[in-house]
């Protein structure tokens, strides 16, 4: 028996005939993944690249706004883009036409040059903070931070949330389990215990939070104002707000990773919902694609930092290294990239085109969940919408992860690939670009519907 409602036996049976044709559809992706065997470990470029529902990698040759195309020559629907790092879509006009111009007036200097200026000036009237630097990805980002955090307070633990995602520091591979922090399973070549100076605790408990806090010892809460990576979990009315009164009352920083979260708001949840973080962390579709990340302070903190460098320099006799910083961070491309992407992209239109679009994707589940009968919901922030196979939206990641039904919901996924339609993997969440139509949208609910047919129809399906 499966929360579900939908027997293991069926998805198997369903599973099987779509493996198969996906393997009959695409000789040409099987034969790559054949080949790339000899050369690429798990036959991919990066090892998680290989865990899509597909039976073999499905190998992309070109991508435009809310399309890509495979090497067999299908057309794809995208509703996962990246993972956000395409949220406007891929290669939008202004950003290829920015790469092109950048191309042959160089790639990296270590230099700044007038875009570096023009962002951080964009950068501060979008999201209020009046300090920005710039990384290379999200998770250089979210470790810079912590780093600063450390020294402006002189305390080492951090305070995650459990099931968090903030993309591969060290600090943050922990969950919490029966009230004990504990490291994520999974962990390859783990050395040292994260468990001294990392905590976790539930999503949505303010009493869990203030004894985490009271403890004296946190430098900072590092959280996504929204869950979205363990299963979307949003915050209970008033708890962000908890959050910043909390941390403000123990002298704890607040960091806000919105790198998934940005696509509810032009200025993100941060203000939209008036978060007032200490830091404020984006990576993925900052620079429209191009490997970006950025973050930005309070002027409190930039005293601080400014401060604590200082000290550090003074310590080591003005010799040693910051531990922040990567020879390609906040280079040429990528600053001629965002730029652009603030400018022309990532704008008020965009999110007025977005938003209804997903609130039209996240009705028509609700419908297909009513339609067939299932105890699942349905969760949306923004531009983004996920169903779940359990009967409430969770509240903690504890609650989304119990509701997981990985084969499940690989099925469902192979179904919709062999179809034409890609949403985000390991979950089952989807989110909508400027180059999203309403079409594609009715396209999406439609195939789904006619999946979730076919896999009643399988006998003894439902349990």
């Amino acid at each position: 028996m499966t929360a579900s409602g939908i027997s293991q036996a069926a998805v198997e049976t369903f599973a099987a005939r779509e493996r198969a044709r996906f393997l009959e559809r695409n000789p040409k992706s099987v034969a790559l993944a054949e080949r790339a065997r000899s050369s690429l470990y798990a036959g991919v470029p990066m090892h998680w690249m290989a865990d899509w529902s597909t039976p073999c990698p499905l190998f992309v040759e070109r991508a435009k706004g809310a399309r890509f195309y495979d090497v067999d020559g299908h057309e794809y629907i995208d509703f996962c883009l990246g993972d956000t790092g395409t949220m406007f879509g891929h290669s939008p006009d202004p950003i290829a036409k920015a790469i092109a111009e950048q191309a042959n007036n160089g790639l990296t200097t270590m230099l700044p040059g007038e875009d570096a200026v023009v962002c951080g000036e964009l950068l501060a009237a979008r999201f209020g903070l009046p300090f920005w630097q710039v990384t290379a990805t999200a998770t250089d980002s979210n470790r810079y931070v912590l780093r600063w955090a450390r020294a402006v307070t002189g305390r080492k633990t951090l305070l995650v949330f459990d099931g968090c995602y903030h993309g591969t520091v060290d600090d943050v591979m922990v969950r919490c389990r029966d009230g004990e922090t504990v490291h994520r399973s999974g962990l390859v070549g783990q050395a040292y215990d994260l468990t001294e100076y990392s905590r976790a605790i539930p999503f949505n408990d303010v009493e869990a939070l203030e004894a985490a806090l009271a403890q004296g010892d946190v430098c900072a809460l590092l959280c996504e104002p929204a869950m979205t990576n363990i299963g979307m979990v949003l915050p209970d009315p008033g708890f962000m707000q908890k959050c910043r009164e909390l941390t403000r009352k123990y002298g704890s920083l607040l960091i806000i990773d919105e790198t998934h979260t940005i696509s509810t708001n032009i200025g993100g949840c941060t203000k939209l919902w008036n978060l007032d973080p200490d830091f404020f962390v984006v990576g993925k579709p900052i620079a429209g694609g191009v490997p970006c990340g950025i973050f930005g302070c309070s002027a409190e903190m930039a005293e601080k930092m400014l401060a604590s460098r200082k000290q550090a320099q003074e310590d080591s006799h003005g010799h040693g290294h910051s531990g922040m910083g990567t020879t390609l961070s906040a280079n040429a491309l990528a600053m001629h990239c965002m730029r652009a992407n603030l400018e022309q992209v990532m704008t008020q239109a965009a999110y007025d085109h977005m938003l209804p679009l997903a609130k039209r994707l996240a009705d028509g589940f609700r419908g297909l969940i009513a339609k067939h009968d299932l105890k699942w919901s349905v969760t949306e922030l923004g531009a983004r919408s996920e169903f779940q196979f359990c009967p409430v939206s969770p509240r903690t990641g504890a609650e989304a992860e119990a509701a997981f039904h990985d084969e499940l919901q690989m099925a469902i996924h192979l179904y919709l690939i062999n179809r034409g339609i890609l949403i985000t993997p390991f979950h089952n969440m989807t989110l909508c670009c400027p180059s999203t139509s309403a079409e594609d949208v009715d396209k999406l609910i439609s195939m789904l519907d006619q999946a979730l047919t076919e896999l009643l129809a399988i006998p003894g399906a439902r349990l």
